[in-house]
C-alpha cells in the first residue's frame, strides 16, 4: 500500500512540474489578447493626464503690399518675383493668389513638385490650391512660449510637441526618470509637452439629420397595432427576432418574418429619435458618463451614455466603432443641447479615468468658451478623497451599463453600424419614456408624458411614441423649410 501511495505521489509531482512548464511556455510564446469571456471585461487604456491648453494665435489677414514695403524700409530692398529655375517653367496657375496676404501668382512657390502644395515669398505661409491654409493658428508652448513642431498625422488630429530642451516641463519630467535607465528607453515616459490639434470639426456636424422617408409608414399587409407589439416584445421584453416572430405566431396568431420585424424596429428608432433627442428633461447641474462596449461584425464598437444623477434620464448617447474624442465630443454635445443656458463651472461632470473626457472639456474650451470641469474617479477603490466623494456618481452610470448591457446581450451582436445606433436609440426612448423605474418604486417612468399616458397599453404607448416622433420631425421640417 505504501508503495501505491509513493507512486502516485511521483506521478503527481510530475504532472505538476509539466503544467508549469505549460504555464510559463504560454505565457512567454502565446499572447493572449483577450480573456475567454471579453465582453465581460473592459478594454484596458492608458492612463496618462492632460496637459493645458497651449497659447492660442490665430493668423489674421494682411496686405502683401504693406509686407513688400516694409521689407524695402528694413532691408533697403523690396521682395524679388519668383524666378524659375533655368531651363523649366512655372508650374503656379496664374490664378492662385495666397489666402492670407493676397500676393499674386509671381510672388508663390511650388512648394510641392506639382502636387498641389504652394508656399507664398512674401509672407511665408504654404497653402493647397490657393483656398486652405495648411496652418491656420500658431500653437505656443504654455512654459515655455516656443513654437509647437507638428510630429504625428492621424485621422481626425495632428499631435504637436514642443521640442524646446530648455523647456521647464521638459526638464521636469526628465528628472523622474531613473538615473541607471538607458536613453533607448525614454520613449516609455512622457517628457515633451504634446497637443492635439483636431482636424475634424465635431461641432458642425448635424446630430439630428434624417432620412428623407422618416415620416412615411406604408403598411401593405400589417398594421400600426402589431408594430407596437413587434416593439413591446423586441425592446421591453428583450426578445430576439426570432423569438419576437414565435411570440407573435404562437400568441396572437400573427405571422410576420424576423426581417420585417428588423424593419419596423429600424423605422420606429428613425422616427423616434427626433422627439427622443429634443425633449426637454429639465436637466440638472450633476452628470455623469461612461462608455461600454459591444460587437459589430465581430469587432468592438463602443457606446458613450450620458446621465443626469437626479433625474437618471439619459441626455447624451452615441454608438462609434473607436473609442476616440471624437464620439466623446458628440455625446456631450448632445447632452449639453438639453440645456436652455449652459450652467458653466456650476456644472459637475464625473467620469472615469479615461482621457477621452478631459480632451473633450478642452475642445468646448476652444470652440465654445465653455469650463467643462472633469471630475475622473478612477478604479474600484476609494483611494483618495475625490473618489470617496463621487463614487456614487459612477455606481450609478455602471448600473446605467448593466441594464444596457441586458438588452444588448440577445443580439449576439451586430452585423451593421446602423442596427447598433437604432437598436441603442430604442432602447434610450424605452428608458427614459416607457419604463418603470426604481426612483418611483418601479411604477411610474422617468418623464411621463401626458399624451403617453392616456394608452391603455404599451403597444399603444409605442404608437403615440412614434406619433409624437413624426411631429417633430414635420415641425422642424416646417422650420427649415424655404419661402
Amino acid at each position: 500500500m505504501d508503495t501505491i501511495i509513493y507512486q502516485l505521489l511521483l506521478i503527481i509531482q510530475y504532472q505538476y512540474k509539466q503544467i508549469c512548464w505549460f504555464i510559463l511556455f504560454i505565457a512567454r510564446y502565446i499572447p493572449l489578447k483577450q480573456w475567454a469571456h471579453d465582453e465581460l471585461h473592459s478594454p484596458k487604456y492608458q492612463k496618462f493626464l492632460t496637459d493645458k491648453l497651449p497659447i492660442i494665435i490665430p493668423l489674421v489677414k494682411q496686405d502683401w503690399q504693406l509686407w513688400n514695403e516694409y521689407y524695402r524700409l528694413r532691408y533697403g530692398k523690396a521682395t524679388k518675383p519668383v524666378k524659375p529655375q533655368k531651363g523649366k517653367t512655372r508650374s503656379v496657375p496664374s490664378d492662385t493668389v495666397c489666402p492670407i496676404c493676397g500676393a499674386p501668382h509671381e510672388y508663390i512657390y511650388d512648394n510641392s513638385g506639382g502636387r498641389g502644395q504652394f508656399k507664398c515669398k512674401i509672407c511665408g505661409q504654404t497653402f493647397v490650391n490657393g483656398k486652405k491654409v495648411v496652418s491656420p493658428l500658431k500653437l505656443l508652448c504654455p512654459y515655455c512660449g516656443h513654437v509647437l513642431q507638428p510630429v504625428k498625422d492621424r485621422k481626425h488630429f495632428r499631435v504637436h510637441k514642443c521640442v524646446n530642451s530648455s523647456c521647464s516641463y521638459y526638464k521636469r519630467n526628465f528628472k523622474k526618470i531613473p538615473k541607471n535607465m538607458p536613453p533607448s528607453e525614454y520613449w516609455k515616459y512622457k517628457l515633451h509637452y504634446l497637443y492635439r490639434e483636431f482636424s475634424v470639426n465635431f461641432f458642425d456636424m448635424d446630430l439630428s439629420q434624417l432620412p428623407k422617408w422618416a415620416t412615411s409608414f406604408k403598411y401593405k399587409k400589417n398594421s400600426a397595432y402589431i408594430m407596437g407589439l413587434c416593439l413591446t416584445y423586441r425592446v421591453n421584453l428583450k426578445l430576439s427576432l426570432r423569438q419576437t416572430v414565435q411570440a407573435l405566431r404562437e400568441i396572437h396568431n400573427i405571422e410576420i418574418s424576423h426581417t420585417m420585424v428588423n424593419s419596423y424596429a429600424k423605422t420606429a428608432a428613425v422616427v423616434i429619435k427626433p422627439f427622443v433627442d429634443s425633449y426637454d428633461y429639465k436637466p440638472s447641474n450633476q452628470l455623469t458618463a461612461d462608455e461600454t462596449y459591444i460587437k459589430v461584425r465581430g469587432a468592438k464598437a463602443y457606446v458613450w451614455l450620458i446621465l443626469d444623477k437626479v433625474s437618471r434620464s439619459i441626455l447624451g448617447y452615441w454608438v462609434s466603432m473607436s473609442r476616440d474624442v471624437g464620439p466623446c465630443i458628440l455625446a456631450m454635445r448632445m447632452a449639453f443641447d438639453k440645456f436652455k443656458e449652459f450652467p458653466g463651472k456650476a456644472l459637475k461632470f464625473v467620469a472615469d479615468g479615461y482621457s477621452a473626457y478631459p480632451l473633450a472639456a478642452q475642445q468646448f474650451k476652444i470652440e465654445k468658451d465653455w469650463d467643462v470641469s472633469i471630475t475622473q474617479v478612477i478604479g474600484l477603490t476609494n483611494d483618495d478623497e475625490v473618489s470617496k466623494e463621487h463614487r456614487p456618481f459612477k455606481q450609478i452610470i455602471e448600473r446605467l451599463n448593466r441594464t444596457f448591457r441586458e438588452s444588448y446581450r440577445i443580439t449576439c451582436g451586430y452585423k451593421a453600424d446602423d442596427g447598433a445606433v437604432h437598436s441603442t436609440t430604442l432602447w434610450v426612448a424605452y428608458y427614459n419614456f416607457l419604463r418603470p423605474h426604481e426612483k418611483s418604486g418601479g411604477k411610474k417612468p422617468l418623464n411621463q408624458v401626458e399624451l403617453l399616458e392616456g394608452a391603455g397599453n404599451m403597444p399603444g404607448k409605442w404608437q403615440l411614441l412614434i406619433y409624437l416622433g413624426q411631429q417633430q420631425i414635420l415641425k422642424r421640417q416646417t422650420c427649415t423649410a424655404p419661402n
